[in-house]
């Protein structure tokens, strides 16, 4: 039996936004990347689950030209907090901060 090898160049492209169906999964990605600690994916994130829902109907939203609003979203972007609050307003979700240590 002869194994055909598979080049990583024939794989499909992974888009996470495919899987985003609802606010639950858009909250539950964002929880995600949040906890991993990585800050500079956030707004990788948010772009991922604002090209689920439709980028211009987010930017439309948000109130941010649907251009900004890829600069403001991309891979290595620094978005300053008031448009990370406007993106997650427009996607239905929120930012909430909890205690690590409950008392």
């Amino acid at each position: 039996m002869s194994k055909k090898t598979i080049q990583v160049s024939e794989l499909p492209t992974f888009d996470p936004a495919r899987y985003l169906r609802d606010d639950e999964d858009i909250a539950a990605y964002l929880t995600q990347v949040i906890e991993d600690g990585d800050a500079g994916e956030l707004a990788q994130a948010l772009g991922v689950a604002a090209r689920a829902r439709g980028m211009a109907q987010i930017a439309e939203a948000a109130g941010i030209g649907r251009e900004s609003l890829y600069k403001a979203l991309r891979a290595d972007a620094s978005p300053r907090f008031d448009t990370i609050a406007k993106v997650c307003k427009a996607l239905g979700v929120r930012l909430v901060v909890q205690a690590v240590h409950p008392a």
